[in-house]
């Protein structure tokens, strides 16, 4: 994973600390949003051997898109949004991140 998306909430607060310093206004909820879609896509990327499926937002679904733009995925967040699953057990939503990944690869 890369050094910019942040894995767990010191390293959110880091991020907006960053951001804070450059000026820029960002809150929490917006930084965690970025990263968990941040890391579903990095999944995916590394999973395919490039860029060739999209991650989106949905309302509180991530969704994948393949290269043609047909959805071959939506990932639903265990409480009420993924925000609070990555605040509650952030390394757990990533292990869950990556187990949809493979299954949505490995299932075309």
């Amino acid at each position: 994973m890369s050094v910019e998306i942040p894995e767990n909430m010191e390293e959110v607060a880091m991020q907006l600390a960053q951001h804070q310093v450059r000026g820029e206004q960002v809150d929490e909820k917006a930084v965690i949003q970025n990263a968990v879609r941040d890391i579903l896509q990095a999944f995916f990327d590394e999973a395919l051997e490039g860029h060739y499926d999209d991650v989106k937002w949905d309302g509180d679904d991530l969704v994948v898109t393949d290269i043609m733009g047909d959805e071959v995925g939506r990932i639903q967040p265990q409480s009420s949004s993924f925000v609070d699953d990555f605040k509650n057990d952030a390394d757990s939503l990533i292990e869950r991140l990556e187990n949809a990944t493979a299954k949505i690869v490995g299932g075309r």
